[in-house]
C-alpha cells in the first residue's frame, strides 16, 4: 500500500512539474490558440492547406525573396500560427532569422527558439521537426540538449529507417561515431539502402560491419571449401 502511496505521489509530481513547464513555456512563447487551427501538418487536408500557404506562404515567401502580404516575418508567423509543425515554415523562419540577424526577425512576434517549442508542444511525436530542432541546436552549439532530443528520436522511431537515418547523420555532425554506427545497422536491417551514413562512418574510420554481416563474411570460406568436393565428385 505504501508503494501504491508513493508511486502516486510521484507520478502526480511529475504531472505537476510537467504542466508547470507547459504553462512557463506558454508564458514565454505564446498559446496555441488561434483564429485558424492549428493543425497537425502532417495530416491536415489539401484545403486547410491552401487556405493559408496560398495566402502567405507561397514560394517566394518560402525563398524570402518575395513577400505576399506584407514582411517576411508576418507570413511565416501567420503560416506557424496555422500550423505549428510546419517543417518549411519552420525553416524559412530560421534563415529569415539568419538573413536579419534578428531573433526574433521583424514581425515574426517570437523567436525561432519559442516556434520550435510550439511545434514541439503542440505534437511531440513529430520527430520531423524534432530533428530540424536538433539540426538548429547544433548549429547553435548547445550539443546536450540536442542530444536529449535526439536519443529521444532515435530510440521511439525504430519502425521508421528515415527517421533512423536522418538521427545517425545529426550523429555524425556531432561526432558521436558510436551511436552512428548503431543507427547505419539498424538501417541496413530494415533494408535501407542509402549509404552516406555507412560512407561517412568509413571515412572518418570507424564504419564496422554489422554482426550478422560479419558472421556470414567470416563463415563463407568454410563454406566454399565444404561445398567443393561435392562440385569435384559431379564432374
Amino acid at each position: 500500500m505504501k508503494a501504491q502511496i508513493s508511486l502516486s505521489v510521484i507520478t502526480a509530481l511529475l504531472l505537476a512539474l510537467s504542466g508547470a513547464a507547459s504553462a512557463q513555456s506558454e508564458q514565454r512563447c505564446g498559446s496555441l490558440k488561434t483564429h485558424y487551427g492549428p493543425f497537425d501538418y502532417r495530416t491536415a487536408n489539401e484545403q486547410q492547406k491552401s487556405i493559408v500557404e496560398d495566402a502567405h506562404f507561397t514560394r517566394g515567401v518560402e525563398m524570402l525573396t518575395e513577400g505576399k502580404t506584407g514582411s517576411f516575418g508576418g507570413d511565416i508567423r501567420y503560416t506557424l500560427f496555422a500550423f505549428p509543425n510546419h517543417p518549411r515554415a519552420l525553416l524559412a523562419m530560421e534563415r529569415l532569422v539568419e538573413k536579419e540577424r534578428k531573433n526574433p526577425a521583424r514581425d515574426a512576434q517570437y523567436t525561432i527558439e519559442c516556434y520550435y517549442d510550439r511545434a514541439l508542444r503542440f505534437k511531440a511525436n513529430d520527430h520531423i521537426v524534432r530533428l530540424l530542432y536538433v539540426n538548429f541546436l547544433v548549429k547553435r552549439k548547445q550539443p546536450d540538449e540536442a542530444l536529449r532530443h535526439l536519443d529521444y528520436v532515435a530510440e521511439t522511431t525504430q519502425d521508421n529507417p528515415f527517421a533512423q537515418f536522418n538521427a545517425g547523420m545529426l550523429y555524425m555532425d556531432m561526432a558521436l561515431y558510436d551511436k552512428a554506427l548503431v543507427q547505419a545497422h539498424r538501417v541496413i536491417a530494415m533494408g535501407f539502402e542509402r549509404r552516406e551514413l555507412r560512407d561517412r562512418l568509413a571515412a572518418a574510420g570507424r564504419w564496422v560491419e554489422p554482426p550478422a554481416a560479419a558472421a556470414s563474411a567470416a563463415s563463407a570460406p568454410a563454406a566454399a571449401e565444404v561445398a567443393a568436393p561435392a562440385s569435384a565428385a559431379s564432374r
